[in-house]
């Protein structure tokens, strides 16, 4: 799909699907003649979401009309623009139209910010995973374009497109990573992934791999903990973007469990039907980096990931066993299906040692946050509550849910073990706060946020109109803005 920008009369576009925005309440205002009685007659209000097609006649040159709801004046964000969008598109595929005209949906918010939000909306809700299916899909919509009222609109619209497409194309290949069946993500190809985005940054962004010889070597007895139990070998992967002049330095760190069975503690059968997500924080940080040369940014950015799967064998990690992560802390392993802690022990130590000035980590790591915030929320703890506040107004920028939850310092005794320095399993309750202590152990003080994207990362069933069911590439909209404004 071809998205543009020009300045034109919505009237005078001859196009198969004319969509004209429509605030809730507002309707005897942006809407005449023919278009305004059969809104009237048929009870169309303009709440968000809200569609009704009209066939176009005189008034207009366009075939059909798609009469779309935006919601209270009051409400608009840049999330209801995105919204909106996404029921436009969703509409104009069931239509199976072609060509798609519609005019910034509001100017309360900068032009720039709607275009965004707009592009946004539309090319996420045409995705579809549709790799190994006989019969593909074919979108139908061919052409979108947005109609500015001026010269000055179009060109922030224009700069709000370019934007919105980059977001996009690094959320999209989030979501193929994570959808795609765990046999063809295991840890070689995300490294793969990792190497195809260095030699398409032609040279500025730079790689170091370290396979299981040298991370043995660096002292990563966490990592390779777990990994023992798989066939697959572990990677362990930093990509490095460090533009000229750069003061600043920020770590992004995935975790990166390629499938997570639960090792020896194994999980039930129905619960690794989608076990293949669990490596959704290092899919974000690859997204992240695909576009991260085309944001223009002034400072460097680190992106880690220890790759492996979670597999019982004879080789398995044991409960009770212990191990060393790379900071010399040792590690009782209780719990083998608790692992995803225990790899990012390892990441989150060698990130401190590059002294970032802001340290971000992404992991589906516990089931207790989707129990205290959903599915579609996403749990952020932090030992500095400034950087935690600047993800937090990125996410709401993106339209991520994200809500702060607390590092209690008093819960710090459940993970004291009676063998090693720590224990990677708590008691039954506040579970996500827990891992996010244990989590804490290995930042040194820097400053750092962690982000529990279990719930989000995957969704059982559409979260909104642009998000269906899958992988949702959630996160990597939200560090592109953090980016923008560090």
């Amino acid at each position: 799909m071809e998205i543009s920008v020009r300045k034109g009369s919505l009237v005078e576009e001859k196009v198969d699907l004319l969509v004209i925005g429509v605030r809730e309440g507002e309707g005897e205002k942006a809407l005449k003649g023919h278009l305004q009685t059969v809104a009237k007659e048929d009870h169309f209000k303009g709440k968000l979401g809200e569609a009704m097609v009209v066939r176009g006649d005189q008034s207009v040159k366009a075939k059909r009309v798609l009469l779309l709801g935006l919601g209270k004046k009051e409400d608009l964000t840049s999330e209801s623009v995105r919204e909106a969008a996404a029921c436009m598109m969703n509409e104009a595929e069931r239509l199976g139209v072609k060509t798609v005209v519609a005019a910034l949906f509001d100017q309360k918010l900068s032009a720039k910010t709607v275009a965004k939000s707009m592009v946004e909306g539309a090319r996420l809700a045409a995705y579809k995973f549709d790799a190994y299916k006989k019969k593909k899909n074919k979108p139908s919509v061919q052409a979108f374009t947005i109609v500015a009222p001026d010269a000055r609109s179009v060109a922030q619209a224009m700069a709000g497109v370019t934007v919105g497409e980059l977001g996009v194309e690094g959320t999209l290949l989030a979501r193929d990573l994570v959808n795609q069946p765990a046999a063809h993500t295991h840890p070689a190809e995300l490294v793969n992934i990792a190497q195809g985005i260095v030699k398409a940054s032609k040279g500025k962004i730079k790689m170091k791999v370290m396979d299981k010889a040298a991370c043995e070597k660096a002292g990563m007895g966490a990592f390779l903990g777990i990994a023992q139990g798989s066939d697959h070998p572990p990677y362990f992967v930093h990509m490095r973007y460090e533009p000229r002049g750069a003061k600043k330095r920020v770590a992004l760190v995935g975790k990166a469990i390629t499938f997570d069975s639960g090792g020896l503690s194994i999980k039930p059968a129905e619960y690794m039907y989608t076990m293949k997500l669990d490596m959704a924080g290092a899919a974000a940080v690859l997204g992240v980096f695909k576009v991260l040369t085309r944001l223009n940014l002034n400072i460097a950015v680190d992106g880690i990931f220890a790759a492996c799967e979670n597999m019982p064998s004879g080789k398995a990690i044991r409960p009770g066993d212990v191990v060393t992560a790379m900071n010399g802390t040792t590690i009782e392993v209780l719990h083998t299906d608790a692992e995803g802690r225990v790899t990012l022990a390892d990441a989150l130590s060698y990130a401190v040692k590059l002294k970032p000035d802001a340290m971000i980590d992404l992991a589906t790591l516990t089931g207790a946050c989707m129990v205290a915030l959903g599915e579609e929320i996403v749990g952020s703890m932090s030992n500095n509550p400034k950087l935690e506040n600047k993800v937090l107004m990125a996410a709401a920028e993106a339209g991520e849910k994200m809500w702060s939850l607390p590092l209690e310092k008093n819960y710090k005794r459940e993970l004291k073990s009676e063998v090693a320095d720590l224990k990677n399993l708590a008691g039954r309750y506040g579970g996500a706060l827990t891992a996010g202590l244990f989590l804490q152990e290995f930042v040194e003080g820097l400053p750092w946020v962690h982000l529990d994207i279990a719930g989000p990362a995957f969704a059982e069933k559409p979260m909104n109109a642009y998000t269906s069911r899958g992988a949702t590439g959630v996160g990597v909209r939200t560090l592109i803005e953090f980016l923008k404004a560090f």
